[in-house]
């Protein structure tokens, strides 16, 4: 019975050695994959997404044609097709607020009413 009562004693203080032997460091544990090529990613160059539609319209003209434009809204973008299933030309402003160019097209507005100007044609006026 002495034996069991000091072995009782005993089991306290060695388990407070065997904790005092342990690193009271914490300890860092990464979960997960890591990725090969991370330091590729980040090396890469920002993206650039497209600018978003703001606003199509259909536009008729002063001689009966048709026009069909797609504004953006970063304000110096716009898509122009002379027939609405046509090829779209992309034209660009240097600026916001001055015309829309490309190819010898020439897009002046962006409301209700536009002045177009085709390759070989006159400047004409077309309202939505």
């Amino acid at each position: 019975m002495q034996k069991a009562s000091l072995l009782l004693r005993a089991a306290p203080l060695a388990a407070l050695a065997l904790l005092a032997a342990c690193d009271s460091k914490p300890e860092t544990v990464q979960s997960g994959l890591t990725d090969p090529t991370a330091n590729e990613i980040a090396a890469a160059p920002k993206v650039t997404l497209p600018p978003a539609l703001s606003a199509s319209h259909a536009y008729r003209c002063k001689d009966n044609s048709l026009i069909y434009v797609d504004f953006f809204d970063d304000k110096i973008s716009a898509d122009l097709k002379t027939s609405k299933d046509g090829t779209a030309t992309k034209l660009k402003a240097a600026e916001a607020g001055q015309p829309f160019e490309a190819d010898g097209y020439k897009l002046t507005g962006n409301g209700t009413t536009v002045t177009y100007e085709a390759p070989g044609k006159g400047s004409q006026s077309c309202k939505a």
